[in-house]
Parts: structure tokens; sequence; C-alpha cells
């Protein structure tokens, strides 16, 4: 039960108390990738604790390094048979599922997540198929709606949309800033990180770090796409393009410029601050791979 209850502070410290600390903080917006590594590996200790919680409460006879000599000797090794002292009945078997059901549970909702998503990409790419046109001069699809818009839509096939609103509000640089923005979306590949968010916060809806792992990750990823375009255009453009469009409402499973926190964004982006210093950079790296790891290290110890 002492093993039982140091997993279960450990997943009450990853899910209801480092979320609110991790939420306030402002250097996650000074080193958006840094952030978003930061909150990824907090959902994965939660998910770890959470599961060896349920392990140590259904299993309580057990350790957890038996679970795993058990499952080295299925597979045949020798030694792993001398080191098991109490082979698993069948009743630690059925008990087995609770705990693989914590890990189990966001995945599935993962899996279901991105076939959600995909399908509503295909059916958008479809659409635009349809009333798009291809721009002259970028590599953009045009459509005829007067609300200032611009957006990608990842997956297979991935393009960029502009509204015929953004382009008549926007001029050449705005409207560039705002391409390369959606550029680093799908080069990136962020669509699939805000989906691991989102459908962690499916999986266990309440938690502190669900919510705000979801709008966090959001918001980070919108800030990295607003830093490279920074790379290549001025900030009095960026910050312009992302007020002409910051109203345009993007199709499910597409991200656009304005996405969310655009005033958190526009501040960010006309009081520009210095990346946190190398330490804090290498230590947020370090502390995110390593705490999915401490809770099966201390559950692992004789």
């Amino acid at each position: 039960m002492i093993m039982a209850g140091a997993a279960a502070g450990y997943a009450l410290l990853a899910g209801a108390v480092v979320p609110y600390a991790l939420a306030r903080a402002r250097w996650p917006h000074r080193a958006p990738l840094l952030g978003i590594l930061a909150w990824q590996g907090l959902m994965l200790s939660f998910v770890v604790a959470a599961a060896l919680t349920v392990y140590h409460l259904v299993l309580t006879h057990r350790h957890v390094h038996d679970g795993l000599v058990g499952l080295l000797r299925a597979c045949g090794s020798g030694r792993a048979a001398d080191a098991l002292t109490t082979p698993p009945s069948v009743a630690d078997a059925g008990l087995l599922l609770m705990p693989a059901a914590v890990i189990l549970l966001p995945l599935g909702w993962l899996a279901r997540t991105l076939w959600h998503t995909r399908r509503e990409q295909r059916r958008h790419a479809d659409l635009l198929n349809m009333i798009g046109t291809d721009a002259i001069g970028f590599d953009a699809t045009v459509v005829d709606y007067t609300v200032p818009a611009v957006y990608c839509v990842p997956g297979r096939g991935h393009r960029i949309v502009v509204t015929q609103g953004a382009l008549d509000v926007l001029d050449d640089e705005q409207l560039y800033a705002a391409l390369e923005h959606e550029r680093a979306h799908l080069i990136g590949r962020h669509h699939l990180l805000r989906t691991i968010a989102r459908a962690f916060a499916r999986a266990f809806p309440g938690l502190p770090l669900a919510r705000h792992a979801e709008a966090q990750t959001a918001l980070l990823l919108e800030m990295n796409a607003d830093d490279r375009a920074l790379r290549f255009h001025s900030r009095e453009a960026l910050a312009t393009a992302l007020c002409e469009v910051a109203a345009g409402r993007v199709p499910s499973g597409a991200l656009g410029a304005g996405g969310p926190g655009a005033l958190i964004r526009l501040r960010r982006i006309l009081s520009p601050q210095e990346r946190p210093p190398r330490a804090v950079g290498a230590g947020v790296v370090v502390a995110s791979v390593t705490a999915p790891l401490l809770p099966l290290l201390l559950a692992c110890i004789p």
C-alpha cells in the first residue's frame, strides 16, 4: 500500500498541482517548443503514475518487478523463470487488465480522435476541390468568402487556404507572413501534437492537467508558428495579419493563423523577449524525459 500511495501522490502532483504552476509560467511563451515538451512529458507522467497506482491497489501482494519478470518468463527467459518466486495466477492476469485500461484509455481516444480529424480533413479537402481555385503567385487555395481567414488543412494532400476577404485586406508582406505561419504548422506536423492533447482531454475529462494541456498546447503551437514566420517577415506585418484574420473561423481539423490566444500572441510579437538560458532549456528537456520514468524507478525498488 505504501507504493500505491506514492504512485497516487505522484499522479496527483502531475495531474492537479504542477499544471496550474506550468500554465502560469511565462518561460514557455519565450520557448514554445520547450513548453510543449513539458506538457507532453507531464501527460505521460500522469498516465504512468495512474497505471502504477491501480496496479498496486489491485495486486497488493505483488511487486512491479514480479510482473515484469513474469512477462520475461512468458517470453521464454530462463533467468526470469528462476527469479520469479510466485508465478502469476489467472486471477492476477485478469487484474492486470485494470492498470492496462489506464494506458489503453488515452490510446483509444487518440485513435478515435485521429480518425475523426482525418475524416473532417478529407471532407473539407473534397469541398475545396469544388469551390476553391489555385492562387497565382503563391502556393495556396483561394475561397470566395468575404470574412478574412488564412488556415491550413493538414493530412494527405495538405494545403493552405486563403479567403478572398483576406486578400482584400492584407498587403503582400502581411499575406506572406500569414502563409509562412501556416507552413510552419504543416512542416512541424502541429496537428498531431494538438490531437494528442485533445485525446488526453477526452480520456480524462475534468482533470486539471487535461484542461490546461489542451489549451496551452494549442497556444504554444501558434507561438511556435509565429516564431517561424518572424524569421522571414517583420513583426509589424505578422501582427497586422494576425489582427485582420483573428475573427475568421476555421473548419474542424484545420489550423488557422488567427488561432487561440490572439491577444496574448499579438503582445508577444510586438514585445519580444529573450529566450530562456540554455541551462533552463536543458533542465526542461531532462525533466520532461525523466519524469515519466520516475514512477517506474520508484516502484521497482525492492
